[in-house]
């Protein structure tokens, strides 16, 4: 195991880059902060992150009081991360980077897609009040079966996961991108209701009023035809352990082997 780098430096800035400054710290701490979640589910929102730099990052990002690891209670007997009240307090500063960072340039086509909690957490860095003017509104948004609750209202937004009691509107995708291409790309919600892999219901007319609210320095390329969908597999085909959806194991919880 490689020996984290520290700054010789008293300034509080060299001080806090000493938690969070190691490459990928940051963008695990933006994975987590829409709340708890296991190794498995932290990896797959960080895809080229390699797991032993991600179980490195998690054992530094705890030594240093900003994630605790603990363990669910039955039904689902798992272990978490999460967040202590001291990594929540750096949400700020990831709106700021986020918000500093949404002016550069793009990464070249091939890069990684952004993950449902970066996108979700994009909203609330680039949210625009002025935009919004007098629009009052409770969203549920799916995204690929991740469900937050938005709300705007009196100038605000807020966006936690979970669902809302009564909302005035829902927007089902089927993947980040179909959402990143409605907010930041200028597609119309329209088109992707007729293109079938997105769902709507409810007030459209504040849900769409909504989807405007989120100005983009630089903008995404505008979303291409996808053509006609491929032929439907003949099957299901069980995840094998390479699948993104297999179950990966935590290296922080020992296994024992089991006897005959």
């Amino acid at each position: 195991m490689s020996k984290k780098r520290l700054f010789d430096d008293p300034c509080g800035i060299a001080r806090a880059l000493n938690a969070v400054g190691e490459r990928w710290a940051l963008l695990v701490v933006r994975e987590l902060v829409f709340g708890p979640k296991r190794y498995s589910d932290l990896h797959r929102g960080l895809p080229q992150m390699s797991q032993n730099v991600l179980a490195q990052r998690l054992r530094e990002l705890e030594a240093d009081g900003l994630v605790r690891r603990r363990r669910l209670g039955p039904p689902a007997p798992a272990y978490v991360y999460e967040l202590t009240e001291r990594g929540q307090e750096l949400e700020p500063v990831l709106r700021a980077l986020a918000h500093w960072g949404s002016r550069a340039p793009l990464p070249e086509v091939g890069a990684a897609e952004l993950s449902v909690d970066a996108l979700l957490f994009a909203l609330r860095a680039t949210f625009d009040p002025a935009l919004a003017g007098e629009l009052s509104l409770r969203c549920q948004i799916d995204v690929a079966g991740d469900r937050f609750r938005a709300t705007v209202a009196g100038g605000r937004f807020e966006l936690a996961r979970g669902e809302h009691s009564e909302p005035d509107a829902w927007l089902t995708v089927p993947e980040a991108a179909t959402l990143r291409d409605l907010v930041f790309a200028g597609a119309a919600l329209h088109e992707a209701v007729e293109r079938a892999d997105t769902e709507v219901a409810g007030d459209t007319a504040r849900l769409a009023a909504l989807l405007g609210c989120f100005p983009a320095a630089v903008r995404y390329p505008a979303p291409q035809d996808p053509g006609p969908p491929d032929p439907v597999s003949p099957g299901p085909v069980s995840p094998g352990p390479g699948s993104p959806n297999a179950e990966l194991p935590d290296p922080a919880v020992s296994v024992r082997s089991r006897r005959g």
